[in-house]
């Protein structure tokens, strides 16, 4: 039944996805049999796959990588960000520098406050939350639809403000973490926003944003 359904993937087919995705033609291959050649069910299923192996390269060191700078809106608007990864080798890649870019241009555009969840304190989280309880309340209704209201839009907060969590600029049915989980599937080594900023003229102050190193060893040294 494989043999039979691997048949009846074209070359047309893997090329097509392959442009799509940017993934190595086997996994192409394997995601169009897999989903009996529907494409977008083969995009997904790349990028779970994409998603796992970032979760089994997540706590390899990444002290490698590149600061790329990138400027908007005639000049109104400047990002510079670190993207890490584990060799000099892949930060030198034309796959990587492509991705480096993409952040850089999303924090642009978005304006993030943070880079992972796990770097909004309980504090800024206590703090948002008052205030979204605040401007419920201000609309005259009652405590328990206030509380409604509150819950719901925490439920977007690290969506809103989380770089890894935001749907990515360019292609919106994935979040920036799919972008790079789908990088690290391709390039084969843990890739990670390291820290950026964003710099906008006329604003007081700036964006400021770093997330913690991973230190251990990569697999096998």
């Amino acid at each position: 039944m494989s043999t039979t359904s691997e048949q009846n993937i074209s070359a047309t087919q893997v090329r097509d996805l392959r442009e799509k995705t940017g993934a190595p033609m086997m996994d192409c291959k394997k995601a169009l049999v897999e989903s009996k050649g529907d494409m977008e069910a083969a995009v997904t299923w790349l990028r779970k796959r994409g998603t796992a192996i970032a979760a089994k390269k997540a706590a390899r060191a990444t002290l490698e990588g590149a600061v790329t700078s990138y400027i908007h809106a005639g000049g109104k608007i400047g990002v510079l960000v670190e993207v890490n990864c584990e060799s000099d080798f892949v930060a030198r890649t034309d796959d990587f520098k492509e991705l480096v870019h993409d952040i850089a241009m999303h924090i642009a555009a978005t304006d993030p406050k943070y880079i992972k969840k796990e770097d909004v304190t309980p504090e800024a989280f206590e703090k948002e939350k008052d205030i979204y309880r605040a401007q419920a309340a201000a609309t005259g209704k009652p405590a328990n639809v206030v509380e409604k209201i509150v819950e719901g839009k925490m439920g977007k907060f690290y969506e809103e403000v989380c770089l890894y969590e935001q749907p990515f600029i360019k292609e919106q049915s994935m979040s920036v973490s799919q972008l790079i989980a789908g990088k690290i599937g391709k390039l084969g080594e843990s890739i990670a926003v390291r820290r950026f900023a964003r710099f906008k003229v006329g604003d007081p102050g700036m964006t400021l944003a770093t997330t913690k190193v991973v230190e251990t060893k990569a697999e096998g040294e």
